[in-house]
């Protein structure tokens, strides 16, 4: 008779299992037999997590005693009996433990410490579901729903406070010398001030030589100001002041007065306006049934092969639409000297520079939080939770990661085109 596929799925693991796989399938075998269940409060999974706790702090008692359980004292030191214990685990909820002691007080346990309540994964649970946007009271009730466990929103809060030291170094972190492109956006979120009110949220995410993503910092500006040059100016300063010293493009959505900023921290430094962005805003003056049409006659001026067939794209756009939509012509015409830089480039260079999508993306996952949460307490509540968005981003907590290979034939590309400020050092 023809073997079942579990009966054949069986039969080429047999033999094969580790040690661990084998105890733990015993383990689920006497589970069942006392009919236990895997989770849940009393569950298999927290007694093993209990039997592990307190194997290793039995471990590390042996270790600071230097003999085993009824073993011939070395230093005098012995046992002394254990106490009560209860800490909260990410994957178990409480789990209460024995901890050791010795006779002496001087043992000081490593895998669960002294005044230690919470296992580290419980911590970063806390910070993954802030960054997400949920409250203290929000989080606490899912602990509480989750994991049958009481964890107090001041204790939360202890928690999330722990990373603004982290955060404050990360923010004064030296920088490289040396950005392909950095990509600059604000976004609006309401802080609670006295009164609710908008703030905008500056941000800036620099391409490394290496290919390399880099959010390079988080800035609040003041209530009611909207994003401005004036502040950007601040901005770009402290990247600067970090060691920052050359930019071959900043790549923005159009703000009036940031070319003569950027000029005054990075003088060689070529501002390019979003492409995507005047797009959309060309269709917001417009009607939608013209849409498709405007879209064909648009395409010519971007894809142009030097700035001179652009402007002639243009002038047959301002011959066809400019009685109708006048303020189109006039978006375009006002943003022309900073749209046309990119076109001077190979299509590798213009086709990472035609949009702030780079920093659109990280924008989109800051507004998922912000739209959970709604408004925030402070300033201060506000940067936390988008630093902590950030930092989700990238393991190491850096907010930098390896960038999509389709940086690469570009920076290729700014190798040989910058030569002369690019580092000879580098190869891609």
């Amino acid at each position: 008779m023809t073997a079942t596929l579990p009966d054949v799925a069986g039969k080429r693991k047999q033999g094969k299992e580790s040690a661990e796989q084998r105890a733990a399938a015993e383990m689920v075998r006497l589970a069942k037999e006392q009919g236990l269940s895997l989770t849940g409060p009393d569950g298999l999974l927290k007694q093993l997590n209990k039997a592990v706790l307190e194997t290793a702090l039995n471990e590390e008692m042996t270790e600071h005693l230097g003999h085993e359980r009824h073993g011939t004292p070395v230093s005098g030191n012995v046992r002394n009996g254990s106490r009560s214990k209860t800490v909260l685990t990410e994957n178990s909820g409480p789990v209460e433990l024995e901890v050791p002691r010795d006779r002496a007080g001087t043992f000081t346990p490593q895998i669960v410490k002294k005044r230690q309540r919470r296992l580290s994964g419980v911590d970063e649970v806390v910070l993954s579901l802030y960054a997400k946007g949920l409250t203290t009271g929000e989080i606490a009730a899912h602990f509480a729903e989750i994991y049958g466990a009481s964890v107090s929103r001041e204790t939360i809060s202890r928690i999330t406070d722990k990373v603004i030291e982290e955060m404050t170094d990360w923010a004064t972190r030296p920088l490289d010398e040396v950005y392909a492109a950095v990509f600059i956006d604000a976004i609006v979120v309401k802080v609670r001030d006295g009164q609710v009110a908008n703030r905008p949220y500056y941000a800036a995410i620099g391409v490394t030589l290496a290919g390399e993503r880099d959010v390079l910092g988080l800035w609040a500006g003041t209530a009611g100001s909207g994003e401005g040059a004036k502040f950007w100016m601040a901005v770009l300063t402290d990247l600067r002041n970090r060691g920052v010293r050359d930019v071959f493009f900043v790549v923005c959505d159009g703000l009036k007065g940031l070319p003569e900023v950027v000029a005054n921290v990075w003088p060689p430094a070529i501002v390019q306006t979003c492409i995507i962005h005047l797009i959309r805003n060309t269709f917001r003056l417009t009607s939608r049934k013209h849409w498709p049409e405007l879209s064909r006659d648009l395409k010519p001026i971007y894809t142009a092969v030097n700035a001179g067939a652009a402007r002639s794209a243009f002038d047959d756009l301002a011959g066809k639409w400019g009685q109708r939509y006048p303020a189109v012509i006039r978006l375009w015409d006002n943003a022309w000297n900073e749209f046309i830089p990119f076109l001077d480039y190979d299509v590798e260079i213009r086709r990472v520079l035609c949009s702030t999508n780079a920093i659109e993306s990280l924008n989109a996952r800051y507004r998922r939080a912000i739209r959970a949460r709604g408004h925030f307490p402070t300033e201060q509540a506000a940067l936390k939770c988008l630093y902590l968005v950030t930092r989700s981003l990238d393991p190491t907590g850096t907010g930098r990661a390896r960038w999509a290979t389709r940086w690469k034939p570009a920076l290729n590309a700014f190798a040989i085109t910058f030569g002369d400020r690019f580092p000879a050092a580098e190869t891609y």
